[in-house]
């Protein structure tokens, strides 16, 4: 009887103890771009993997989302597609840590029967008049009699931002002839793959299975060699940040994901290493 209860009282002592480690574990809030949502998420399960003091949680939102998290202390690091606007600096401060963790193309994409009907490359210009309104239907582009659906993201979206720029000529530019703003890269592509005369533009990682197709821009395809020479002009680095000095299991995460570890999660997940 007394070893048995001796035996019991160890195991009470060794589950008491597995819990409080378990529970001292320290977690890591990850959140912004849905863009560089799947890197962050797959870098994440590597990373929780392999080591027992942080456990590492991502969520979404966009980048707007992630910057304000940082700043406001409810992330330890916010993901973004692009870099931290001047104005977030004068909202929040500046004092973002900028951390690039690889680099992504935006690829400007229709629906598959638009491809399939011979519109596989555009220009730039062109691109600039479907979004503004100018040209609405894919016969005016060597396609289909077919008006357009034009699908753009969400204010505050980093891609946004990004193809606003490059396309548009200004991160505010009107967009009148978009017909439908996405939440999200995913929402991008479930809209474009659920319609027949669709047009949208979603991160390099969405766009390589073929399931929609991936226009050829002003006569060079997205590829993770394009995306990298920058002779891809919707090229762009994804990036970490964090509010001041990162806490010790933040930067155990930055320091992975740049590692050769975490740049071959990179790879993985259809991202252009650093």
């Amino acid at each position: 009887m007394g070893k048995l209860l001796s035996a019991l009282l160890i195991a009470l002592i060794v589950g008491a103890v597995g819990t409080s480690m378990v529970m001292a574990k320290e977690t890591v809030r990850v959140s912004g771009s849905t863009t560089v949502l799947p890197l962050a998420e797959g870098g994440a399960e590597a990373f929780n993997g392999e080591q027992s003091d942080y456990q590492v949680v991502v969520t979404g939102g966009g980048t707007g989302v992630g910057i304000k998290n940082a700043a406001e202390g409810n992330s330890e690091i916010g993901m973004a597609s692009r870099e931290v606007t001047a104005d977030e600096k004068s909202q929040f401060g500046d004092n973002f840590q900028e951390n690039a963790v690889g680099y992504d193309g935006i690829v400007i994409a229709v629906s598959k029967q638009i491809y399939d009907a011979g519109v596989t490359s555009l220009s730039k210009d062109q691109v600039k008049k479907i979004y503004t309104g100018e040209i609405n239907n894919w016969k005016d582009l060597g396609g289909p009699d077919k008006l357009i659906l034009v699908i753009a993201r969400e204010q505050g979206s980093g891609t946004r931002d990004t193809f606003n720029e490059d396309i548009m000529g200004n991160k505010k530019a009107e967009t009148p002839g978009v017909n439908t703003v996405a939440g999200s890269n995913a929402e991008t592509r479930t809209a474009l793959i659920g319609s027949d005369k669709a047009i949208g533009y979603l991160g390099f990682s969405y766009a390589e299975d073929g399931a929609v197709g991936a226009i050829t821009l002003d006569g060079v395809k997205p590829t993770a060699e394009t995306i990298k020479d920058g002779s891809y002009e919707l090229a762009r680095k994804l990036y970490f940040y964090t509010f001041g000095d990162a806490r010790p299991g933040a930067q155990a995460f930055i320091d992975f994901m740049v590692g050769a570890k975490g740049q071959k999660v990179a790879e993985e997940y259809g991202f252009v290493q650093l």
